[in-house]
Order: structure tokens, then sequence, then C-alpha cells
């Protein structure tokens, strides 16, 4: 079993992966493999609701790494989100990548768990916590939860590991994914998939 680790910082060793890397060593620690991906700092375009993905699981904008990380989820048993919190939002950029990625392949993460993970110097991370949380609720994936909100705190890597509260809620959020993971692996050909109906409603509330 696997788990994708998505760097939402364009700083690649920052506080959000250390907060991830964190979530990592307690998932190895269970056996489960883990591979980050990082959306570094090359522009990401939004989505324009062009639905030319519709039916493909891939975008049709093939210039930024949005593919990339769609085949690389849809490989992955869990994924792992994380990002720095920016006017108590995440990313742009991540938020941009998560749009198309999830409008386009986001019926191949149905039952895969999903979990979130927000980096903050002081304020903002509920609300950028529950933002990435959307993604998963409307995807059919059960979303991993720990002791408490997954945030960590400080304005450096250095600082991110004196939060040891922080730091503790992801090594319980690591270790509660792959618990789920290995329940969700034990009852494989035991337990079915949940009946879905056959015609999807959606309803545009105007009259």
């Amino acid at each position: 079993m696997n788990v994708m680790l998505i760097n939402g910082s364009p700083r690649e060793h920052g506080c959000t992966f250390t907060a991830l890397t964190e979530v990592a060593g307690a998932l190895e620690s269970r056996g489960i493999e883990t591979n980050f991906f990082q959306i570094g700092k090359q522009p990401i375009r939004g989505c324009i609701a062009c639905r030319g993905c519709h039916g493909k699981n891939f975008c049709l904008y093939q210039e930024d790494i949005v593919n990339d990380c769609i085949s690389r989820m849809q490989k992955a048993d869990g994924v792992v989100i994380g990002s720095p919190v920016y006017y108590s939002s995440p990313n742009g950029a991540l938020l941009a990548l998560l749009d198309r990625a999830f409008y386009a392949g986001g019926e191949m993460m149905a039952y895969k768990p999903g979990a979130a993970v927000v980096s903050c110097r002081r304020g903002g991370a509920a609300s950028a916590f529950d933002m990435l949380n959307k993604y998963f609720t409307i995807s059919n994936m059960p979303v991993v939860s720990s002791q408490y909100w997954n945030a960590v705190h400080g304005n450096t890597p250095e600082e991110v590991k004196q939060d040891l509260e922080g730091l503790q809620v992801m090594r319980v959020l690591g270790r509660n994914m792959a618990w789920l993971l290995e329940c969700i692996d034990a009852a494989k050909g035991t337990v079915p998939l949940p009946e879905q109906e056959s015609v999807r409603q959606r309803t545009n509330f105007i009259r």
C-alpha cells in the first residue's frame, strides 16, 4: 500500500514539508510506502470549466503538472494534501491544481482515504483546513482525522519542530490513516463497496 503526500507549498523543504514528513514517518512505521509530490513554483492554470475532461480522467491542458498529479493520485491508496495558509486559505496554486485534478479525475478517487494538513504562522488554519477537506467529501473519500485539527504552527521549519502538539497530531494522523488502509485492505473480497445509484441527481435551485 502507498500514500501520496502533496506538498502544496512553493518551498520544497519548508513548514508544510516538515509537517508532511511527520505524517510520512508514522505511515512508514506501519509498513505503508509514501511518495511526495511537490507542486513547485511553476504556474498552474486554473480550471476554465471547458468540460473537455469529461469521461477522460485527465485535463486537456497539459503544459503543467496537473495530469501528472491525477495519474499519481489514481495509483495511490490514500492521499494527504498539505498547504501553507495564505489569508486563511490554502495556497492559490494548490487550489488551481486541485480544482482541475478533482474535476477531471475525482471519480477515480472514490473510497480512497484522504487527509488535509495545513501550516500557518498563527491563524487561519481552520478555514484552510475546511477548504481542503471539501475535495474529499465531494469525491466519496473517507476523511482521516487525528486527535486535533491537522495543523502545525511556525514561521520556519525549525519553529514547526518546536510545535510538539502539532507534530504529535501529524503522527496520530499517519497512524490513523495506516489503520484505515489496513482495514480497507482486509475487507477486500469480503465487504463490498457501497452500492451506487444508477442516476446521479443534479438539482439547480432556481424557480
